[in-house]
């Protein structure tokens, strides 16, 4: 194999597949980065067994070949090198000679054939979506995907197409995310599977503002080509809990408030948080937030936010880091907060968008 490319192009390509690298592997060629050369330039290609990512780059092909090397070293050796064009040669027993006029490395690889195949997907329907819509649409929701490994059916997004309708969700038991958006075309036939978290984050990561993404679903993996980019995932098999039974009818009492100050009222106030004493106090009077903290030992904060509030007065306290993950990540300027009482969950919607999150017994 021979071929020469332009250092930021490659670099590039190797932080795209360099992510889902897993360093905990007791296989050494998982910690390798498959090249291969294609028609038109080189493909990338990293695994983990349960997730797989390739990336495809336009290079100067010279002659063909493919070879694994290890991801770490050949990252920082193309970080380094002092040159803006790279020459890459293989020669025998894996050896690969990466060089200019002036700068020479030598580095050992393993045999390609010895890379796990990554599934295939032939004759299955492809499923177009906007990549700008499902990015939006993660943003919503991913943050409310379940650490617990102990809940596994928890630990992942589930995507579900039905009549037309995309609907992502996420919820680790204290809280619950819903995003739904009409998709265009004629999208046909129903979908429903659960993406684990770690191939959620590298769809965040690699999701552009433009352009299509097709979605490919075979039994138990899932296939989603960003052109240019393609992940392959297993996808977490079980019966995701029925959220619609939690979504509480619309209340009366809202509050009405300015996301972007209610974001860093919740922040200030987080500070003073400690893993024993998280939850911080909301007091909602007519027109009036006030928003405080207090842990023993620590200290205390007080804040008060101009708001349109007509219900009944009332106090109630949330985890902090809850409140923060949604109203960063939401675009209105204003916001309405439906309250019921101290030990019922609040509720934030907006068009295609519900966000539920149970109060917090306030220490």
């Amino acid at each position: 194999m021979r071929f020469k490319v332009e250092k930021n192009i490659l670099i590039n390509a190797i932080q795209t597949v360099q992510n889902v690298i897993s360093t905990k592997s007791t296989l050494p060629i998982l910690s390798n980065i498959l090249i291969e050369t294609q028609q038109k330039g080189i493909s990338l290609t990293s695994t983990d067994l349960d997730i797989g990512i390739t990336c495809v780059i336009p290079v100067d092909v010279q002659e063909p070949g493919k070879i694994t090397i290890p991801a770490k070293r050949f990252s920082d050796i193309i970080k380094e090198f002092p040159l803006e064009t790279v020459n890459i040669t293989t020669k025998k027993n894996n050896l690969m000679v990466i060089d200019s006029d002036m700068c020479q490395f030598k580095i050992m690889g393993l045999g390609g054939e010895e890379f796990p195949k990554l599934p295939e997907f032939k004759d299955k329907k492809a499923i177009k979506l906007e990549q700008a819509t499902l990015k939006n649409m993660l943003s919503l929701t991913s943050f409310a995907v379940s650490l617990d490994e102990t809940r596994y059916i928890l630990n992942g997004t589930l995507f579900k197409i039905h009549a037309g309708l995309l609907t992502l969700v996420s919820t680790d038991g204290k809280r619950l995310a819903v995003a739904e958006r009409k998709l265009g075309g004629d999208v046909e036939g129903d979908l429903q599977m659960i993406v684990p978290i770690k191939t959620i984050h590298e769809l965040n990561r690699n999701l552009r503002d433009e352009g299509e993404l097709s979605v490919i679903v075979g039994s138990n993996q899932a296939l989603f080509d960003l052109g240019g980019v393609v992940l392959i995932s297993r996808l977490i098999e079980g019966e995701f809990p029925d959220y619609k039974q939690v979504v509480p009818p619309a209340s009366e009492n809202k509050l009405k408030v300015s996301r972007s100050q209610f974001l860093l009222a919740v922040k200030r106030a987080a500070l003073l948080a400690t893993p024993d004493y998280q939850g911080v106090k909301l007091e909602v009077f007519k027109n009036k937030l006030v928003i405080s903290k207090s842990t023993p030992d620590v200290g205390e904060s007080r804040e008060e936010l101009a708001v349109e509030y007509q219900g009944k007065e009332l106090m109630i306290g949330f985890n902090p880091a809850y409140l923060i993950d949604i109203l960063k990540n939401l675009n209105e300027e204003t916001i309405n907060l439906e309250l019921t009482d101290s030990e019922k969950p609040g509720v934030i919607r907006i068009s295609g968008y519900i966000y539920i999150v149970l109060p917090m017994r306030l220490n």
